[in-house]
């Protein structure tokens, strides 16, 4: 366990910053980014293809002009539409296409449906999707979008499989062939967020130690949210979601089981099936203690000496019936000491509080990866441990159906333009899907959400997707149930595993 860095250093003075955006911005943000809303989870895409020439349809290269119709964000589209519409004019959209947005439904499974109907009564409009990567690989599997490793050129594929976030294009991907049926448009992954002002009167000092960027284990973190939370006025150590919903199955659990070397199915590898044919592993060991951990934080048990070591105590029995916002308020309220979620309550809670009417934190707001309990090498289950962060965000598809087919290329290529990217975290807060950006003194720059560049790239870097098949809608309501009962000691850990079990080999079978 490394050091927690406590000593006595001196606070340092939060420095003014504009509001992040506008008031508007701020609004587009928090719709726009939260990672995990109401997600529902999906059949065989097309071919292999080896890139296409931009396709033989439509007529984005005469001289007529082609309107391309997008199904787009709403919240985006009503406060930075003509914003997004010329940053695409000037990464390259040639002058004889328009974009027309189409606001999808701003509930992501409202969206799902409406496109699925669409797709299905084989409509033409719109040529484009904003799709959650929660359900896109539903799509794919459908054979419901158009296959994009035979209609991009070979240099976008390639900047696509060399450049972006790998795990979060890998869900734009048809599992069984891997072909490209979306462009990843923004990432969404969370951090943990916690009251710099509160650790460093504690006598911590994270800029020394470098929480921003080296994951810590769940034993140091839970020692140093117990310290701080018994030397504070606090209500809450820790802020978190644990309600019985999409949330809980998707990312919260999973990232702490994941944390500890545990899987949902076997590992990585199993994520998109095959169903029916992967192992069910949530009854293994890692698995339970994962659970029995948050049992620590939030009950204080120790099981027999196995939790000694670790603070808790510290986490209110209300996460039981929390979802994100639930979780957030009182932490931008200054109640707690530590809280998880996603980016867009770190435009929120970073906000100067002086130029804001709702609560936030300003420069006293801080933020790291999640904490981890095994480390990748020591992981039961192929790609689990270490630091986990659960993968939300969005990718751009193609209606196969498009009348439009060479002017929708030429859209997905400006929206590819790095300063395209950078645009969007500017003027959207939606965050680039190239690792190396969040690098750049344009991504540090963007007010509040740029402090917390380097610990998003790090959380990027080690996502965890959610298991999406077509029975993961079903099986996410049973997962949530089951940890959720586990963690409210209705039933030990075990025995709601063992009953997760047997629900999940029912889901696979069915």
């Amino acid at each position: 366990m490394s050091d927690n860095g406590k000593q006595n250093g001196d606070n340092s003075t939060g420095v003014s910053r504009r509001r992040f955006v506008r008031a508007a911005g701020a609004t587009g943000v928090a719709a726009g980014i939260a990672g995990c809303a109401d997600f529902v989870g999906g059949g065989d895409g097309g071919s292999g293809g080896d890139g296409g020439d931009g396709g033989s349809t439509g007529d984005g290269g005469s001289g007529e002009t082609t309107t391309v119709q997008w199904g787009f964000d709403p919240v985006a589209v009503q406060n930075n539409g003509d914003a997004i519409k010329q940053a695409l004019r000037e990464n390259g959209l040639p002058d004889n296409i328009e974009i027309e947005f189409v606001p999808r439904n701003q509930d992501t499974g409202q969206a799902r449906a409406n496109y699925n109907r669409l797709l299905s009564a084989g409509e033409n409009d719109p040529d484009m999707f904003l799709m959650d990567n929660g359900w896109t690989n539903i799509f794919i599997q459908r054979g419901q979008l158009a296959n994009l490793s035979q209609t991009l050129p070979d240099e976008l594929l390639s900047d696509v499989s060399d450049n972006y976030f790998t795990a979060f294009t890998d869900t734009a991907r048809n599992p069984s062939s891997g072909d490209l049926f979306g462009v990843p448009v923004f990432p969404d992954f969370p951090t943990m967020q916690y009251r710099k002002d509160l650790v460093e009167e504690a006598g911590y000092n994270p800029e020394s130690n470098n929480w921003a960027t080296e994951p810590m284990t769940w034993e140091e973190w839970s020692n140093i949210a117990a310290d701080v939370y018994d030397n504070s006025s606090v209500d809450y150590g820790f802020t978190t979601q644990w309600d019985i919903y999409e949330g809980t199955s998707c990312c919260t659990f999973n990232e702490v089981m994941s944390s500890w070397g545990g899987a949902y199915f076997g590992g990585r590898d199993n994520l998109f099936g095959p169903v029916g044919e992967r192992p069910i592993t949530v009854n293994n060991e890692e698995v339970i203690n994962s659970l029995n951990m948050m049992r620590k934080f939030v009950h204080d048990e120790d099981f027999g000496g196995q939790f000694s070591d670790y603070g808790g105590g510290f986490t209110p029995t209300n996460i039981l019936g929390w979802k994100e916002e639930d979780a957030r308020a009182p932490f931008a309220n200054g109640n707690a000491v530590f809280h998880r979620n996603w980016p867009y309550s770190l435009a929120l809670c970073g906000r100067n509080p002086e130029e804001t009417e709702d609560p936030a934190l300003g420069e006293n707001l801080g933020a790291m990866p999640i904490p981890y309990a095994v480390s990748e090498s020591d992981a039961a289950q192929p790609g689990t441990g270490g630091t986990t962060a659960a993968l939300g965000g969005w990718h751009m598809t193609v209606n196969p159906n498009s009348q439009q087919t060479d002017a929708v290329v030429e859209v997905i290529r400006a929206a590819m333009q790095p300063d395209f990217q950078l645009t969007l975290l500017s003027i959207q807060g939606w965050l680039p899907p190239r690792p190396e950006l969040f690098n750049s003194s344009e991504a540090q720059n963007v007010p509040v959400v740029g402090r917390y560049m380097d610990t998003l790239q790090v959380a990027g870097n080690n996502t965890m997707p959610r298991p999406v098949t077509a029975v993961w809608s079903d099986q996410s309501s049973k997962i949530a149930q089951q940890a959720n009962r586990a963690v409210g000691q209705e039933t030990s850990s075990a025995d709601a595993m063992a009953t997760l079990e047997s629900d999940l080999q029912a889901t696979e079978s069915s």
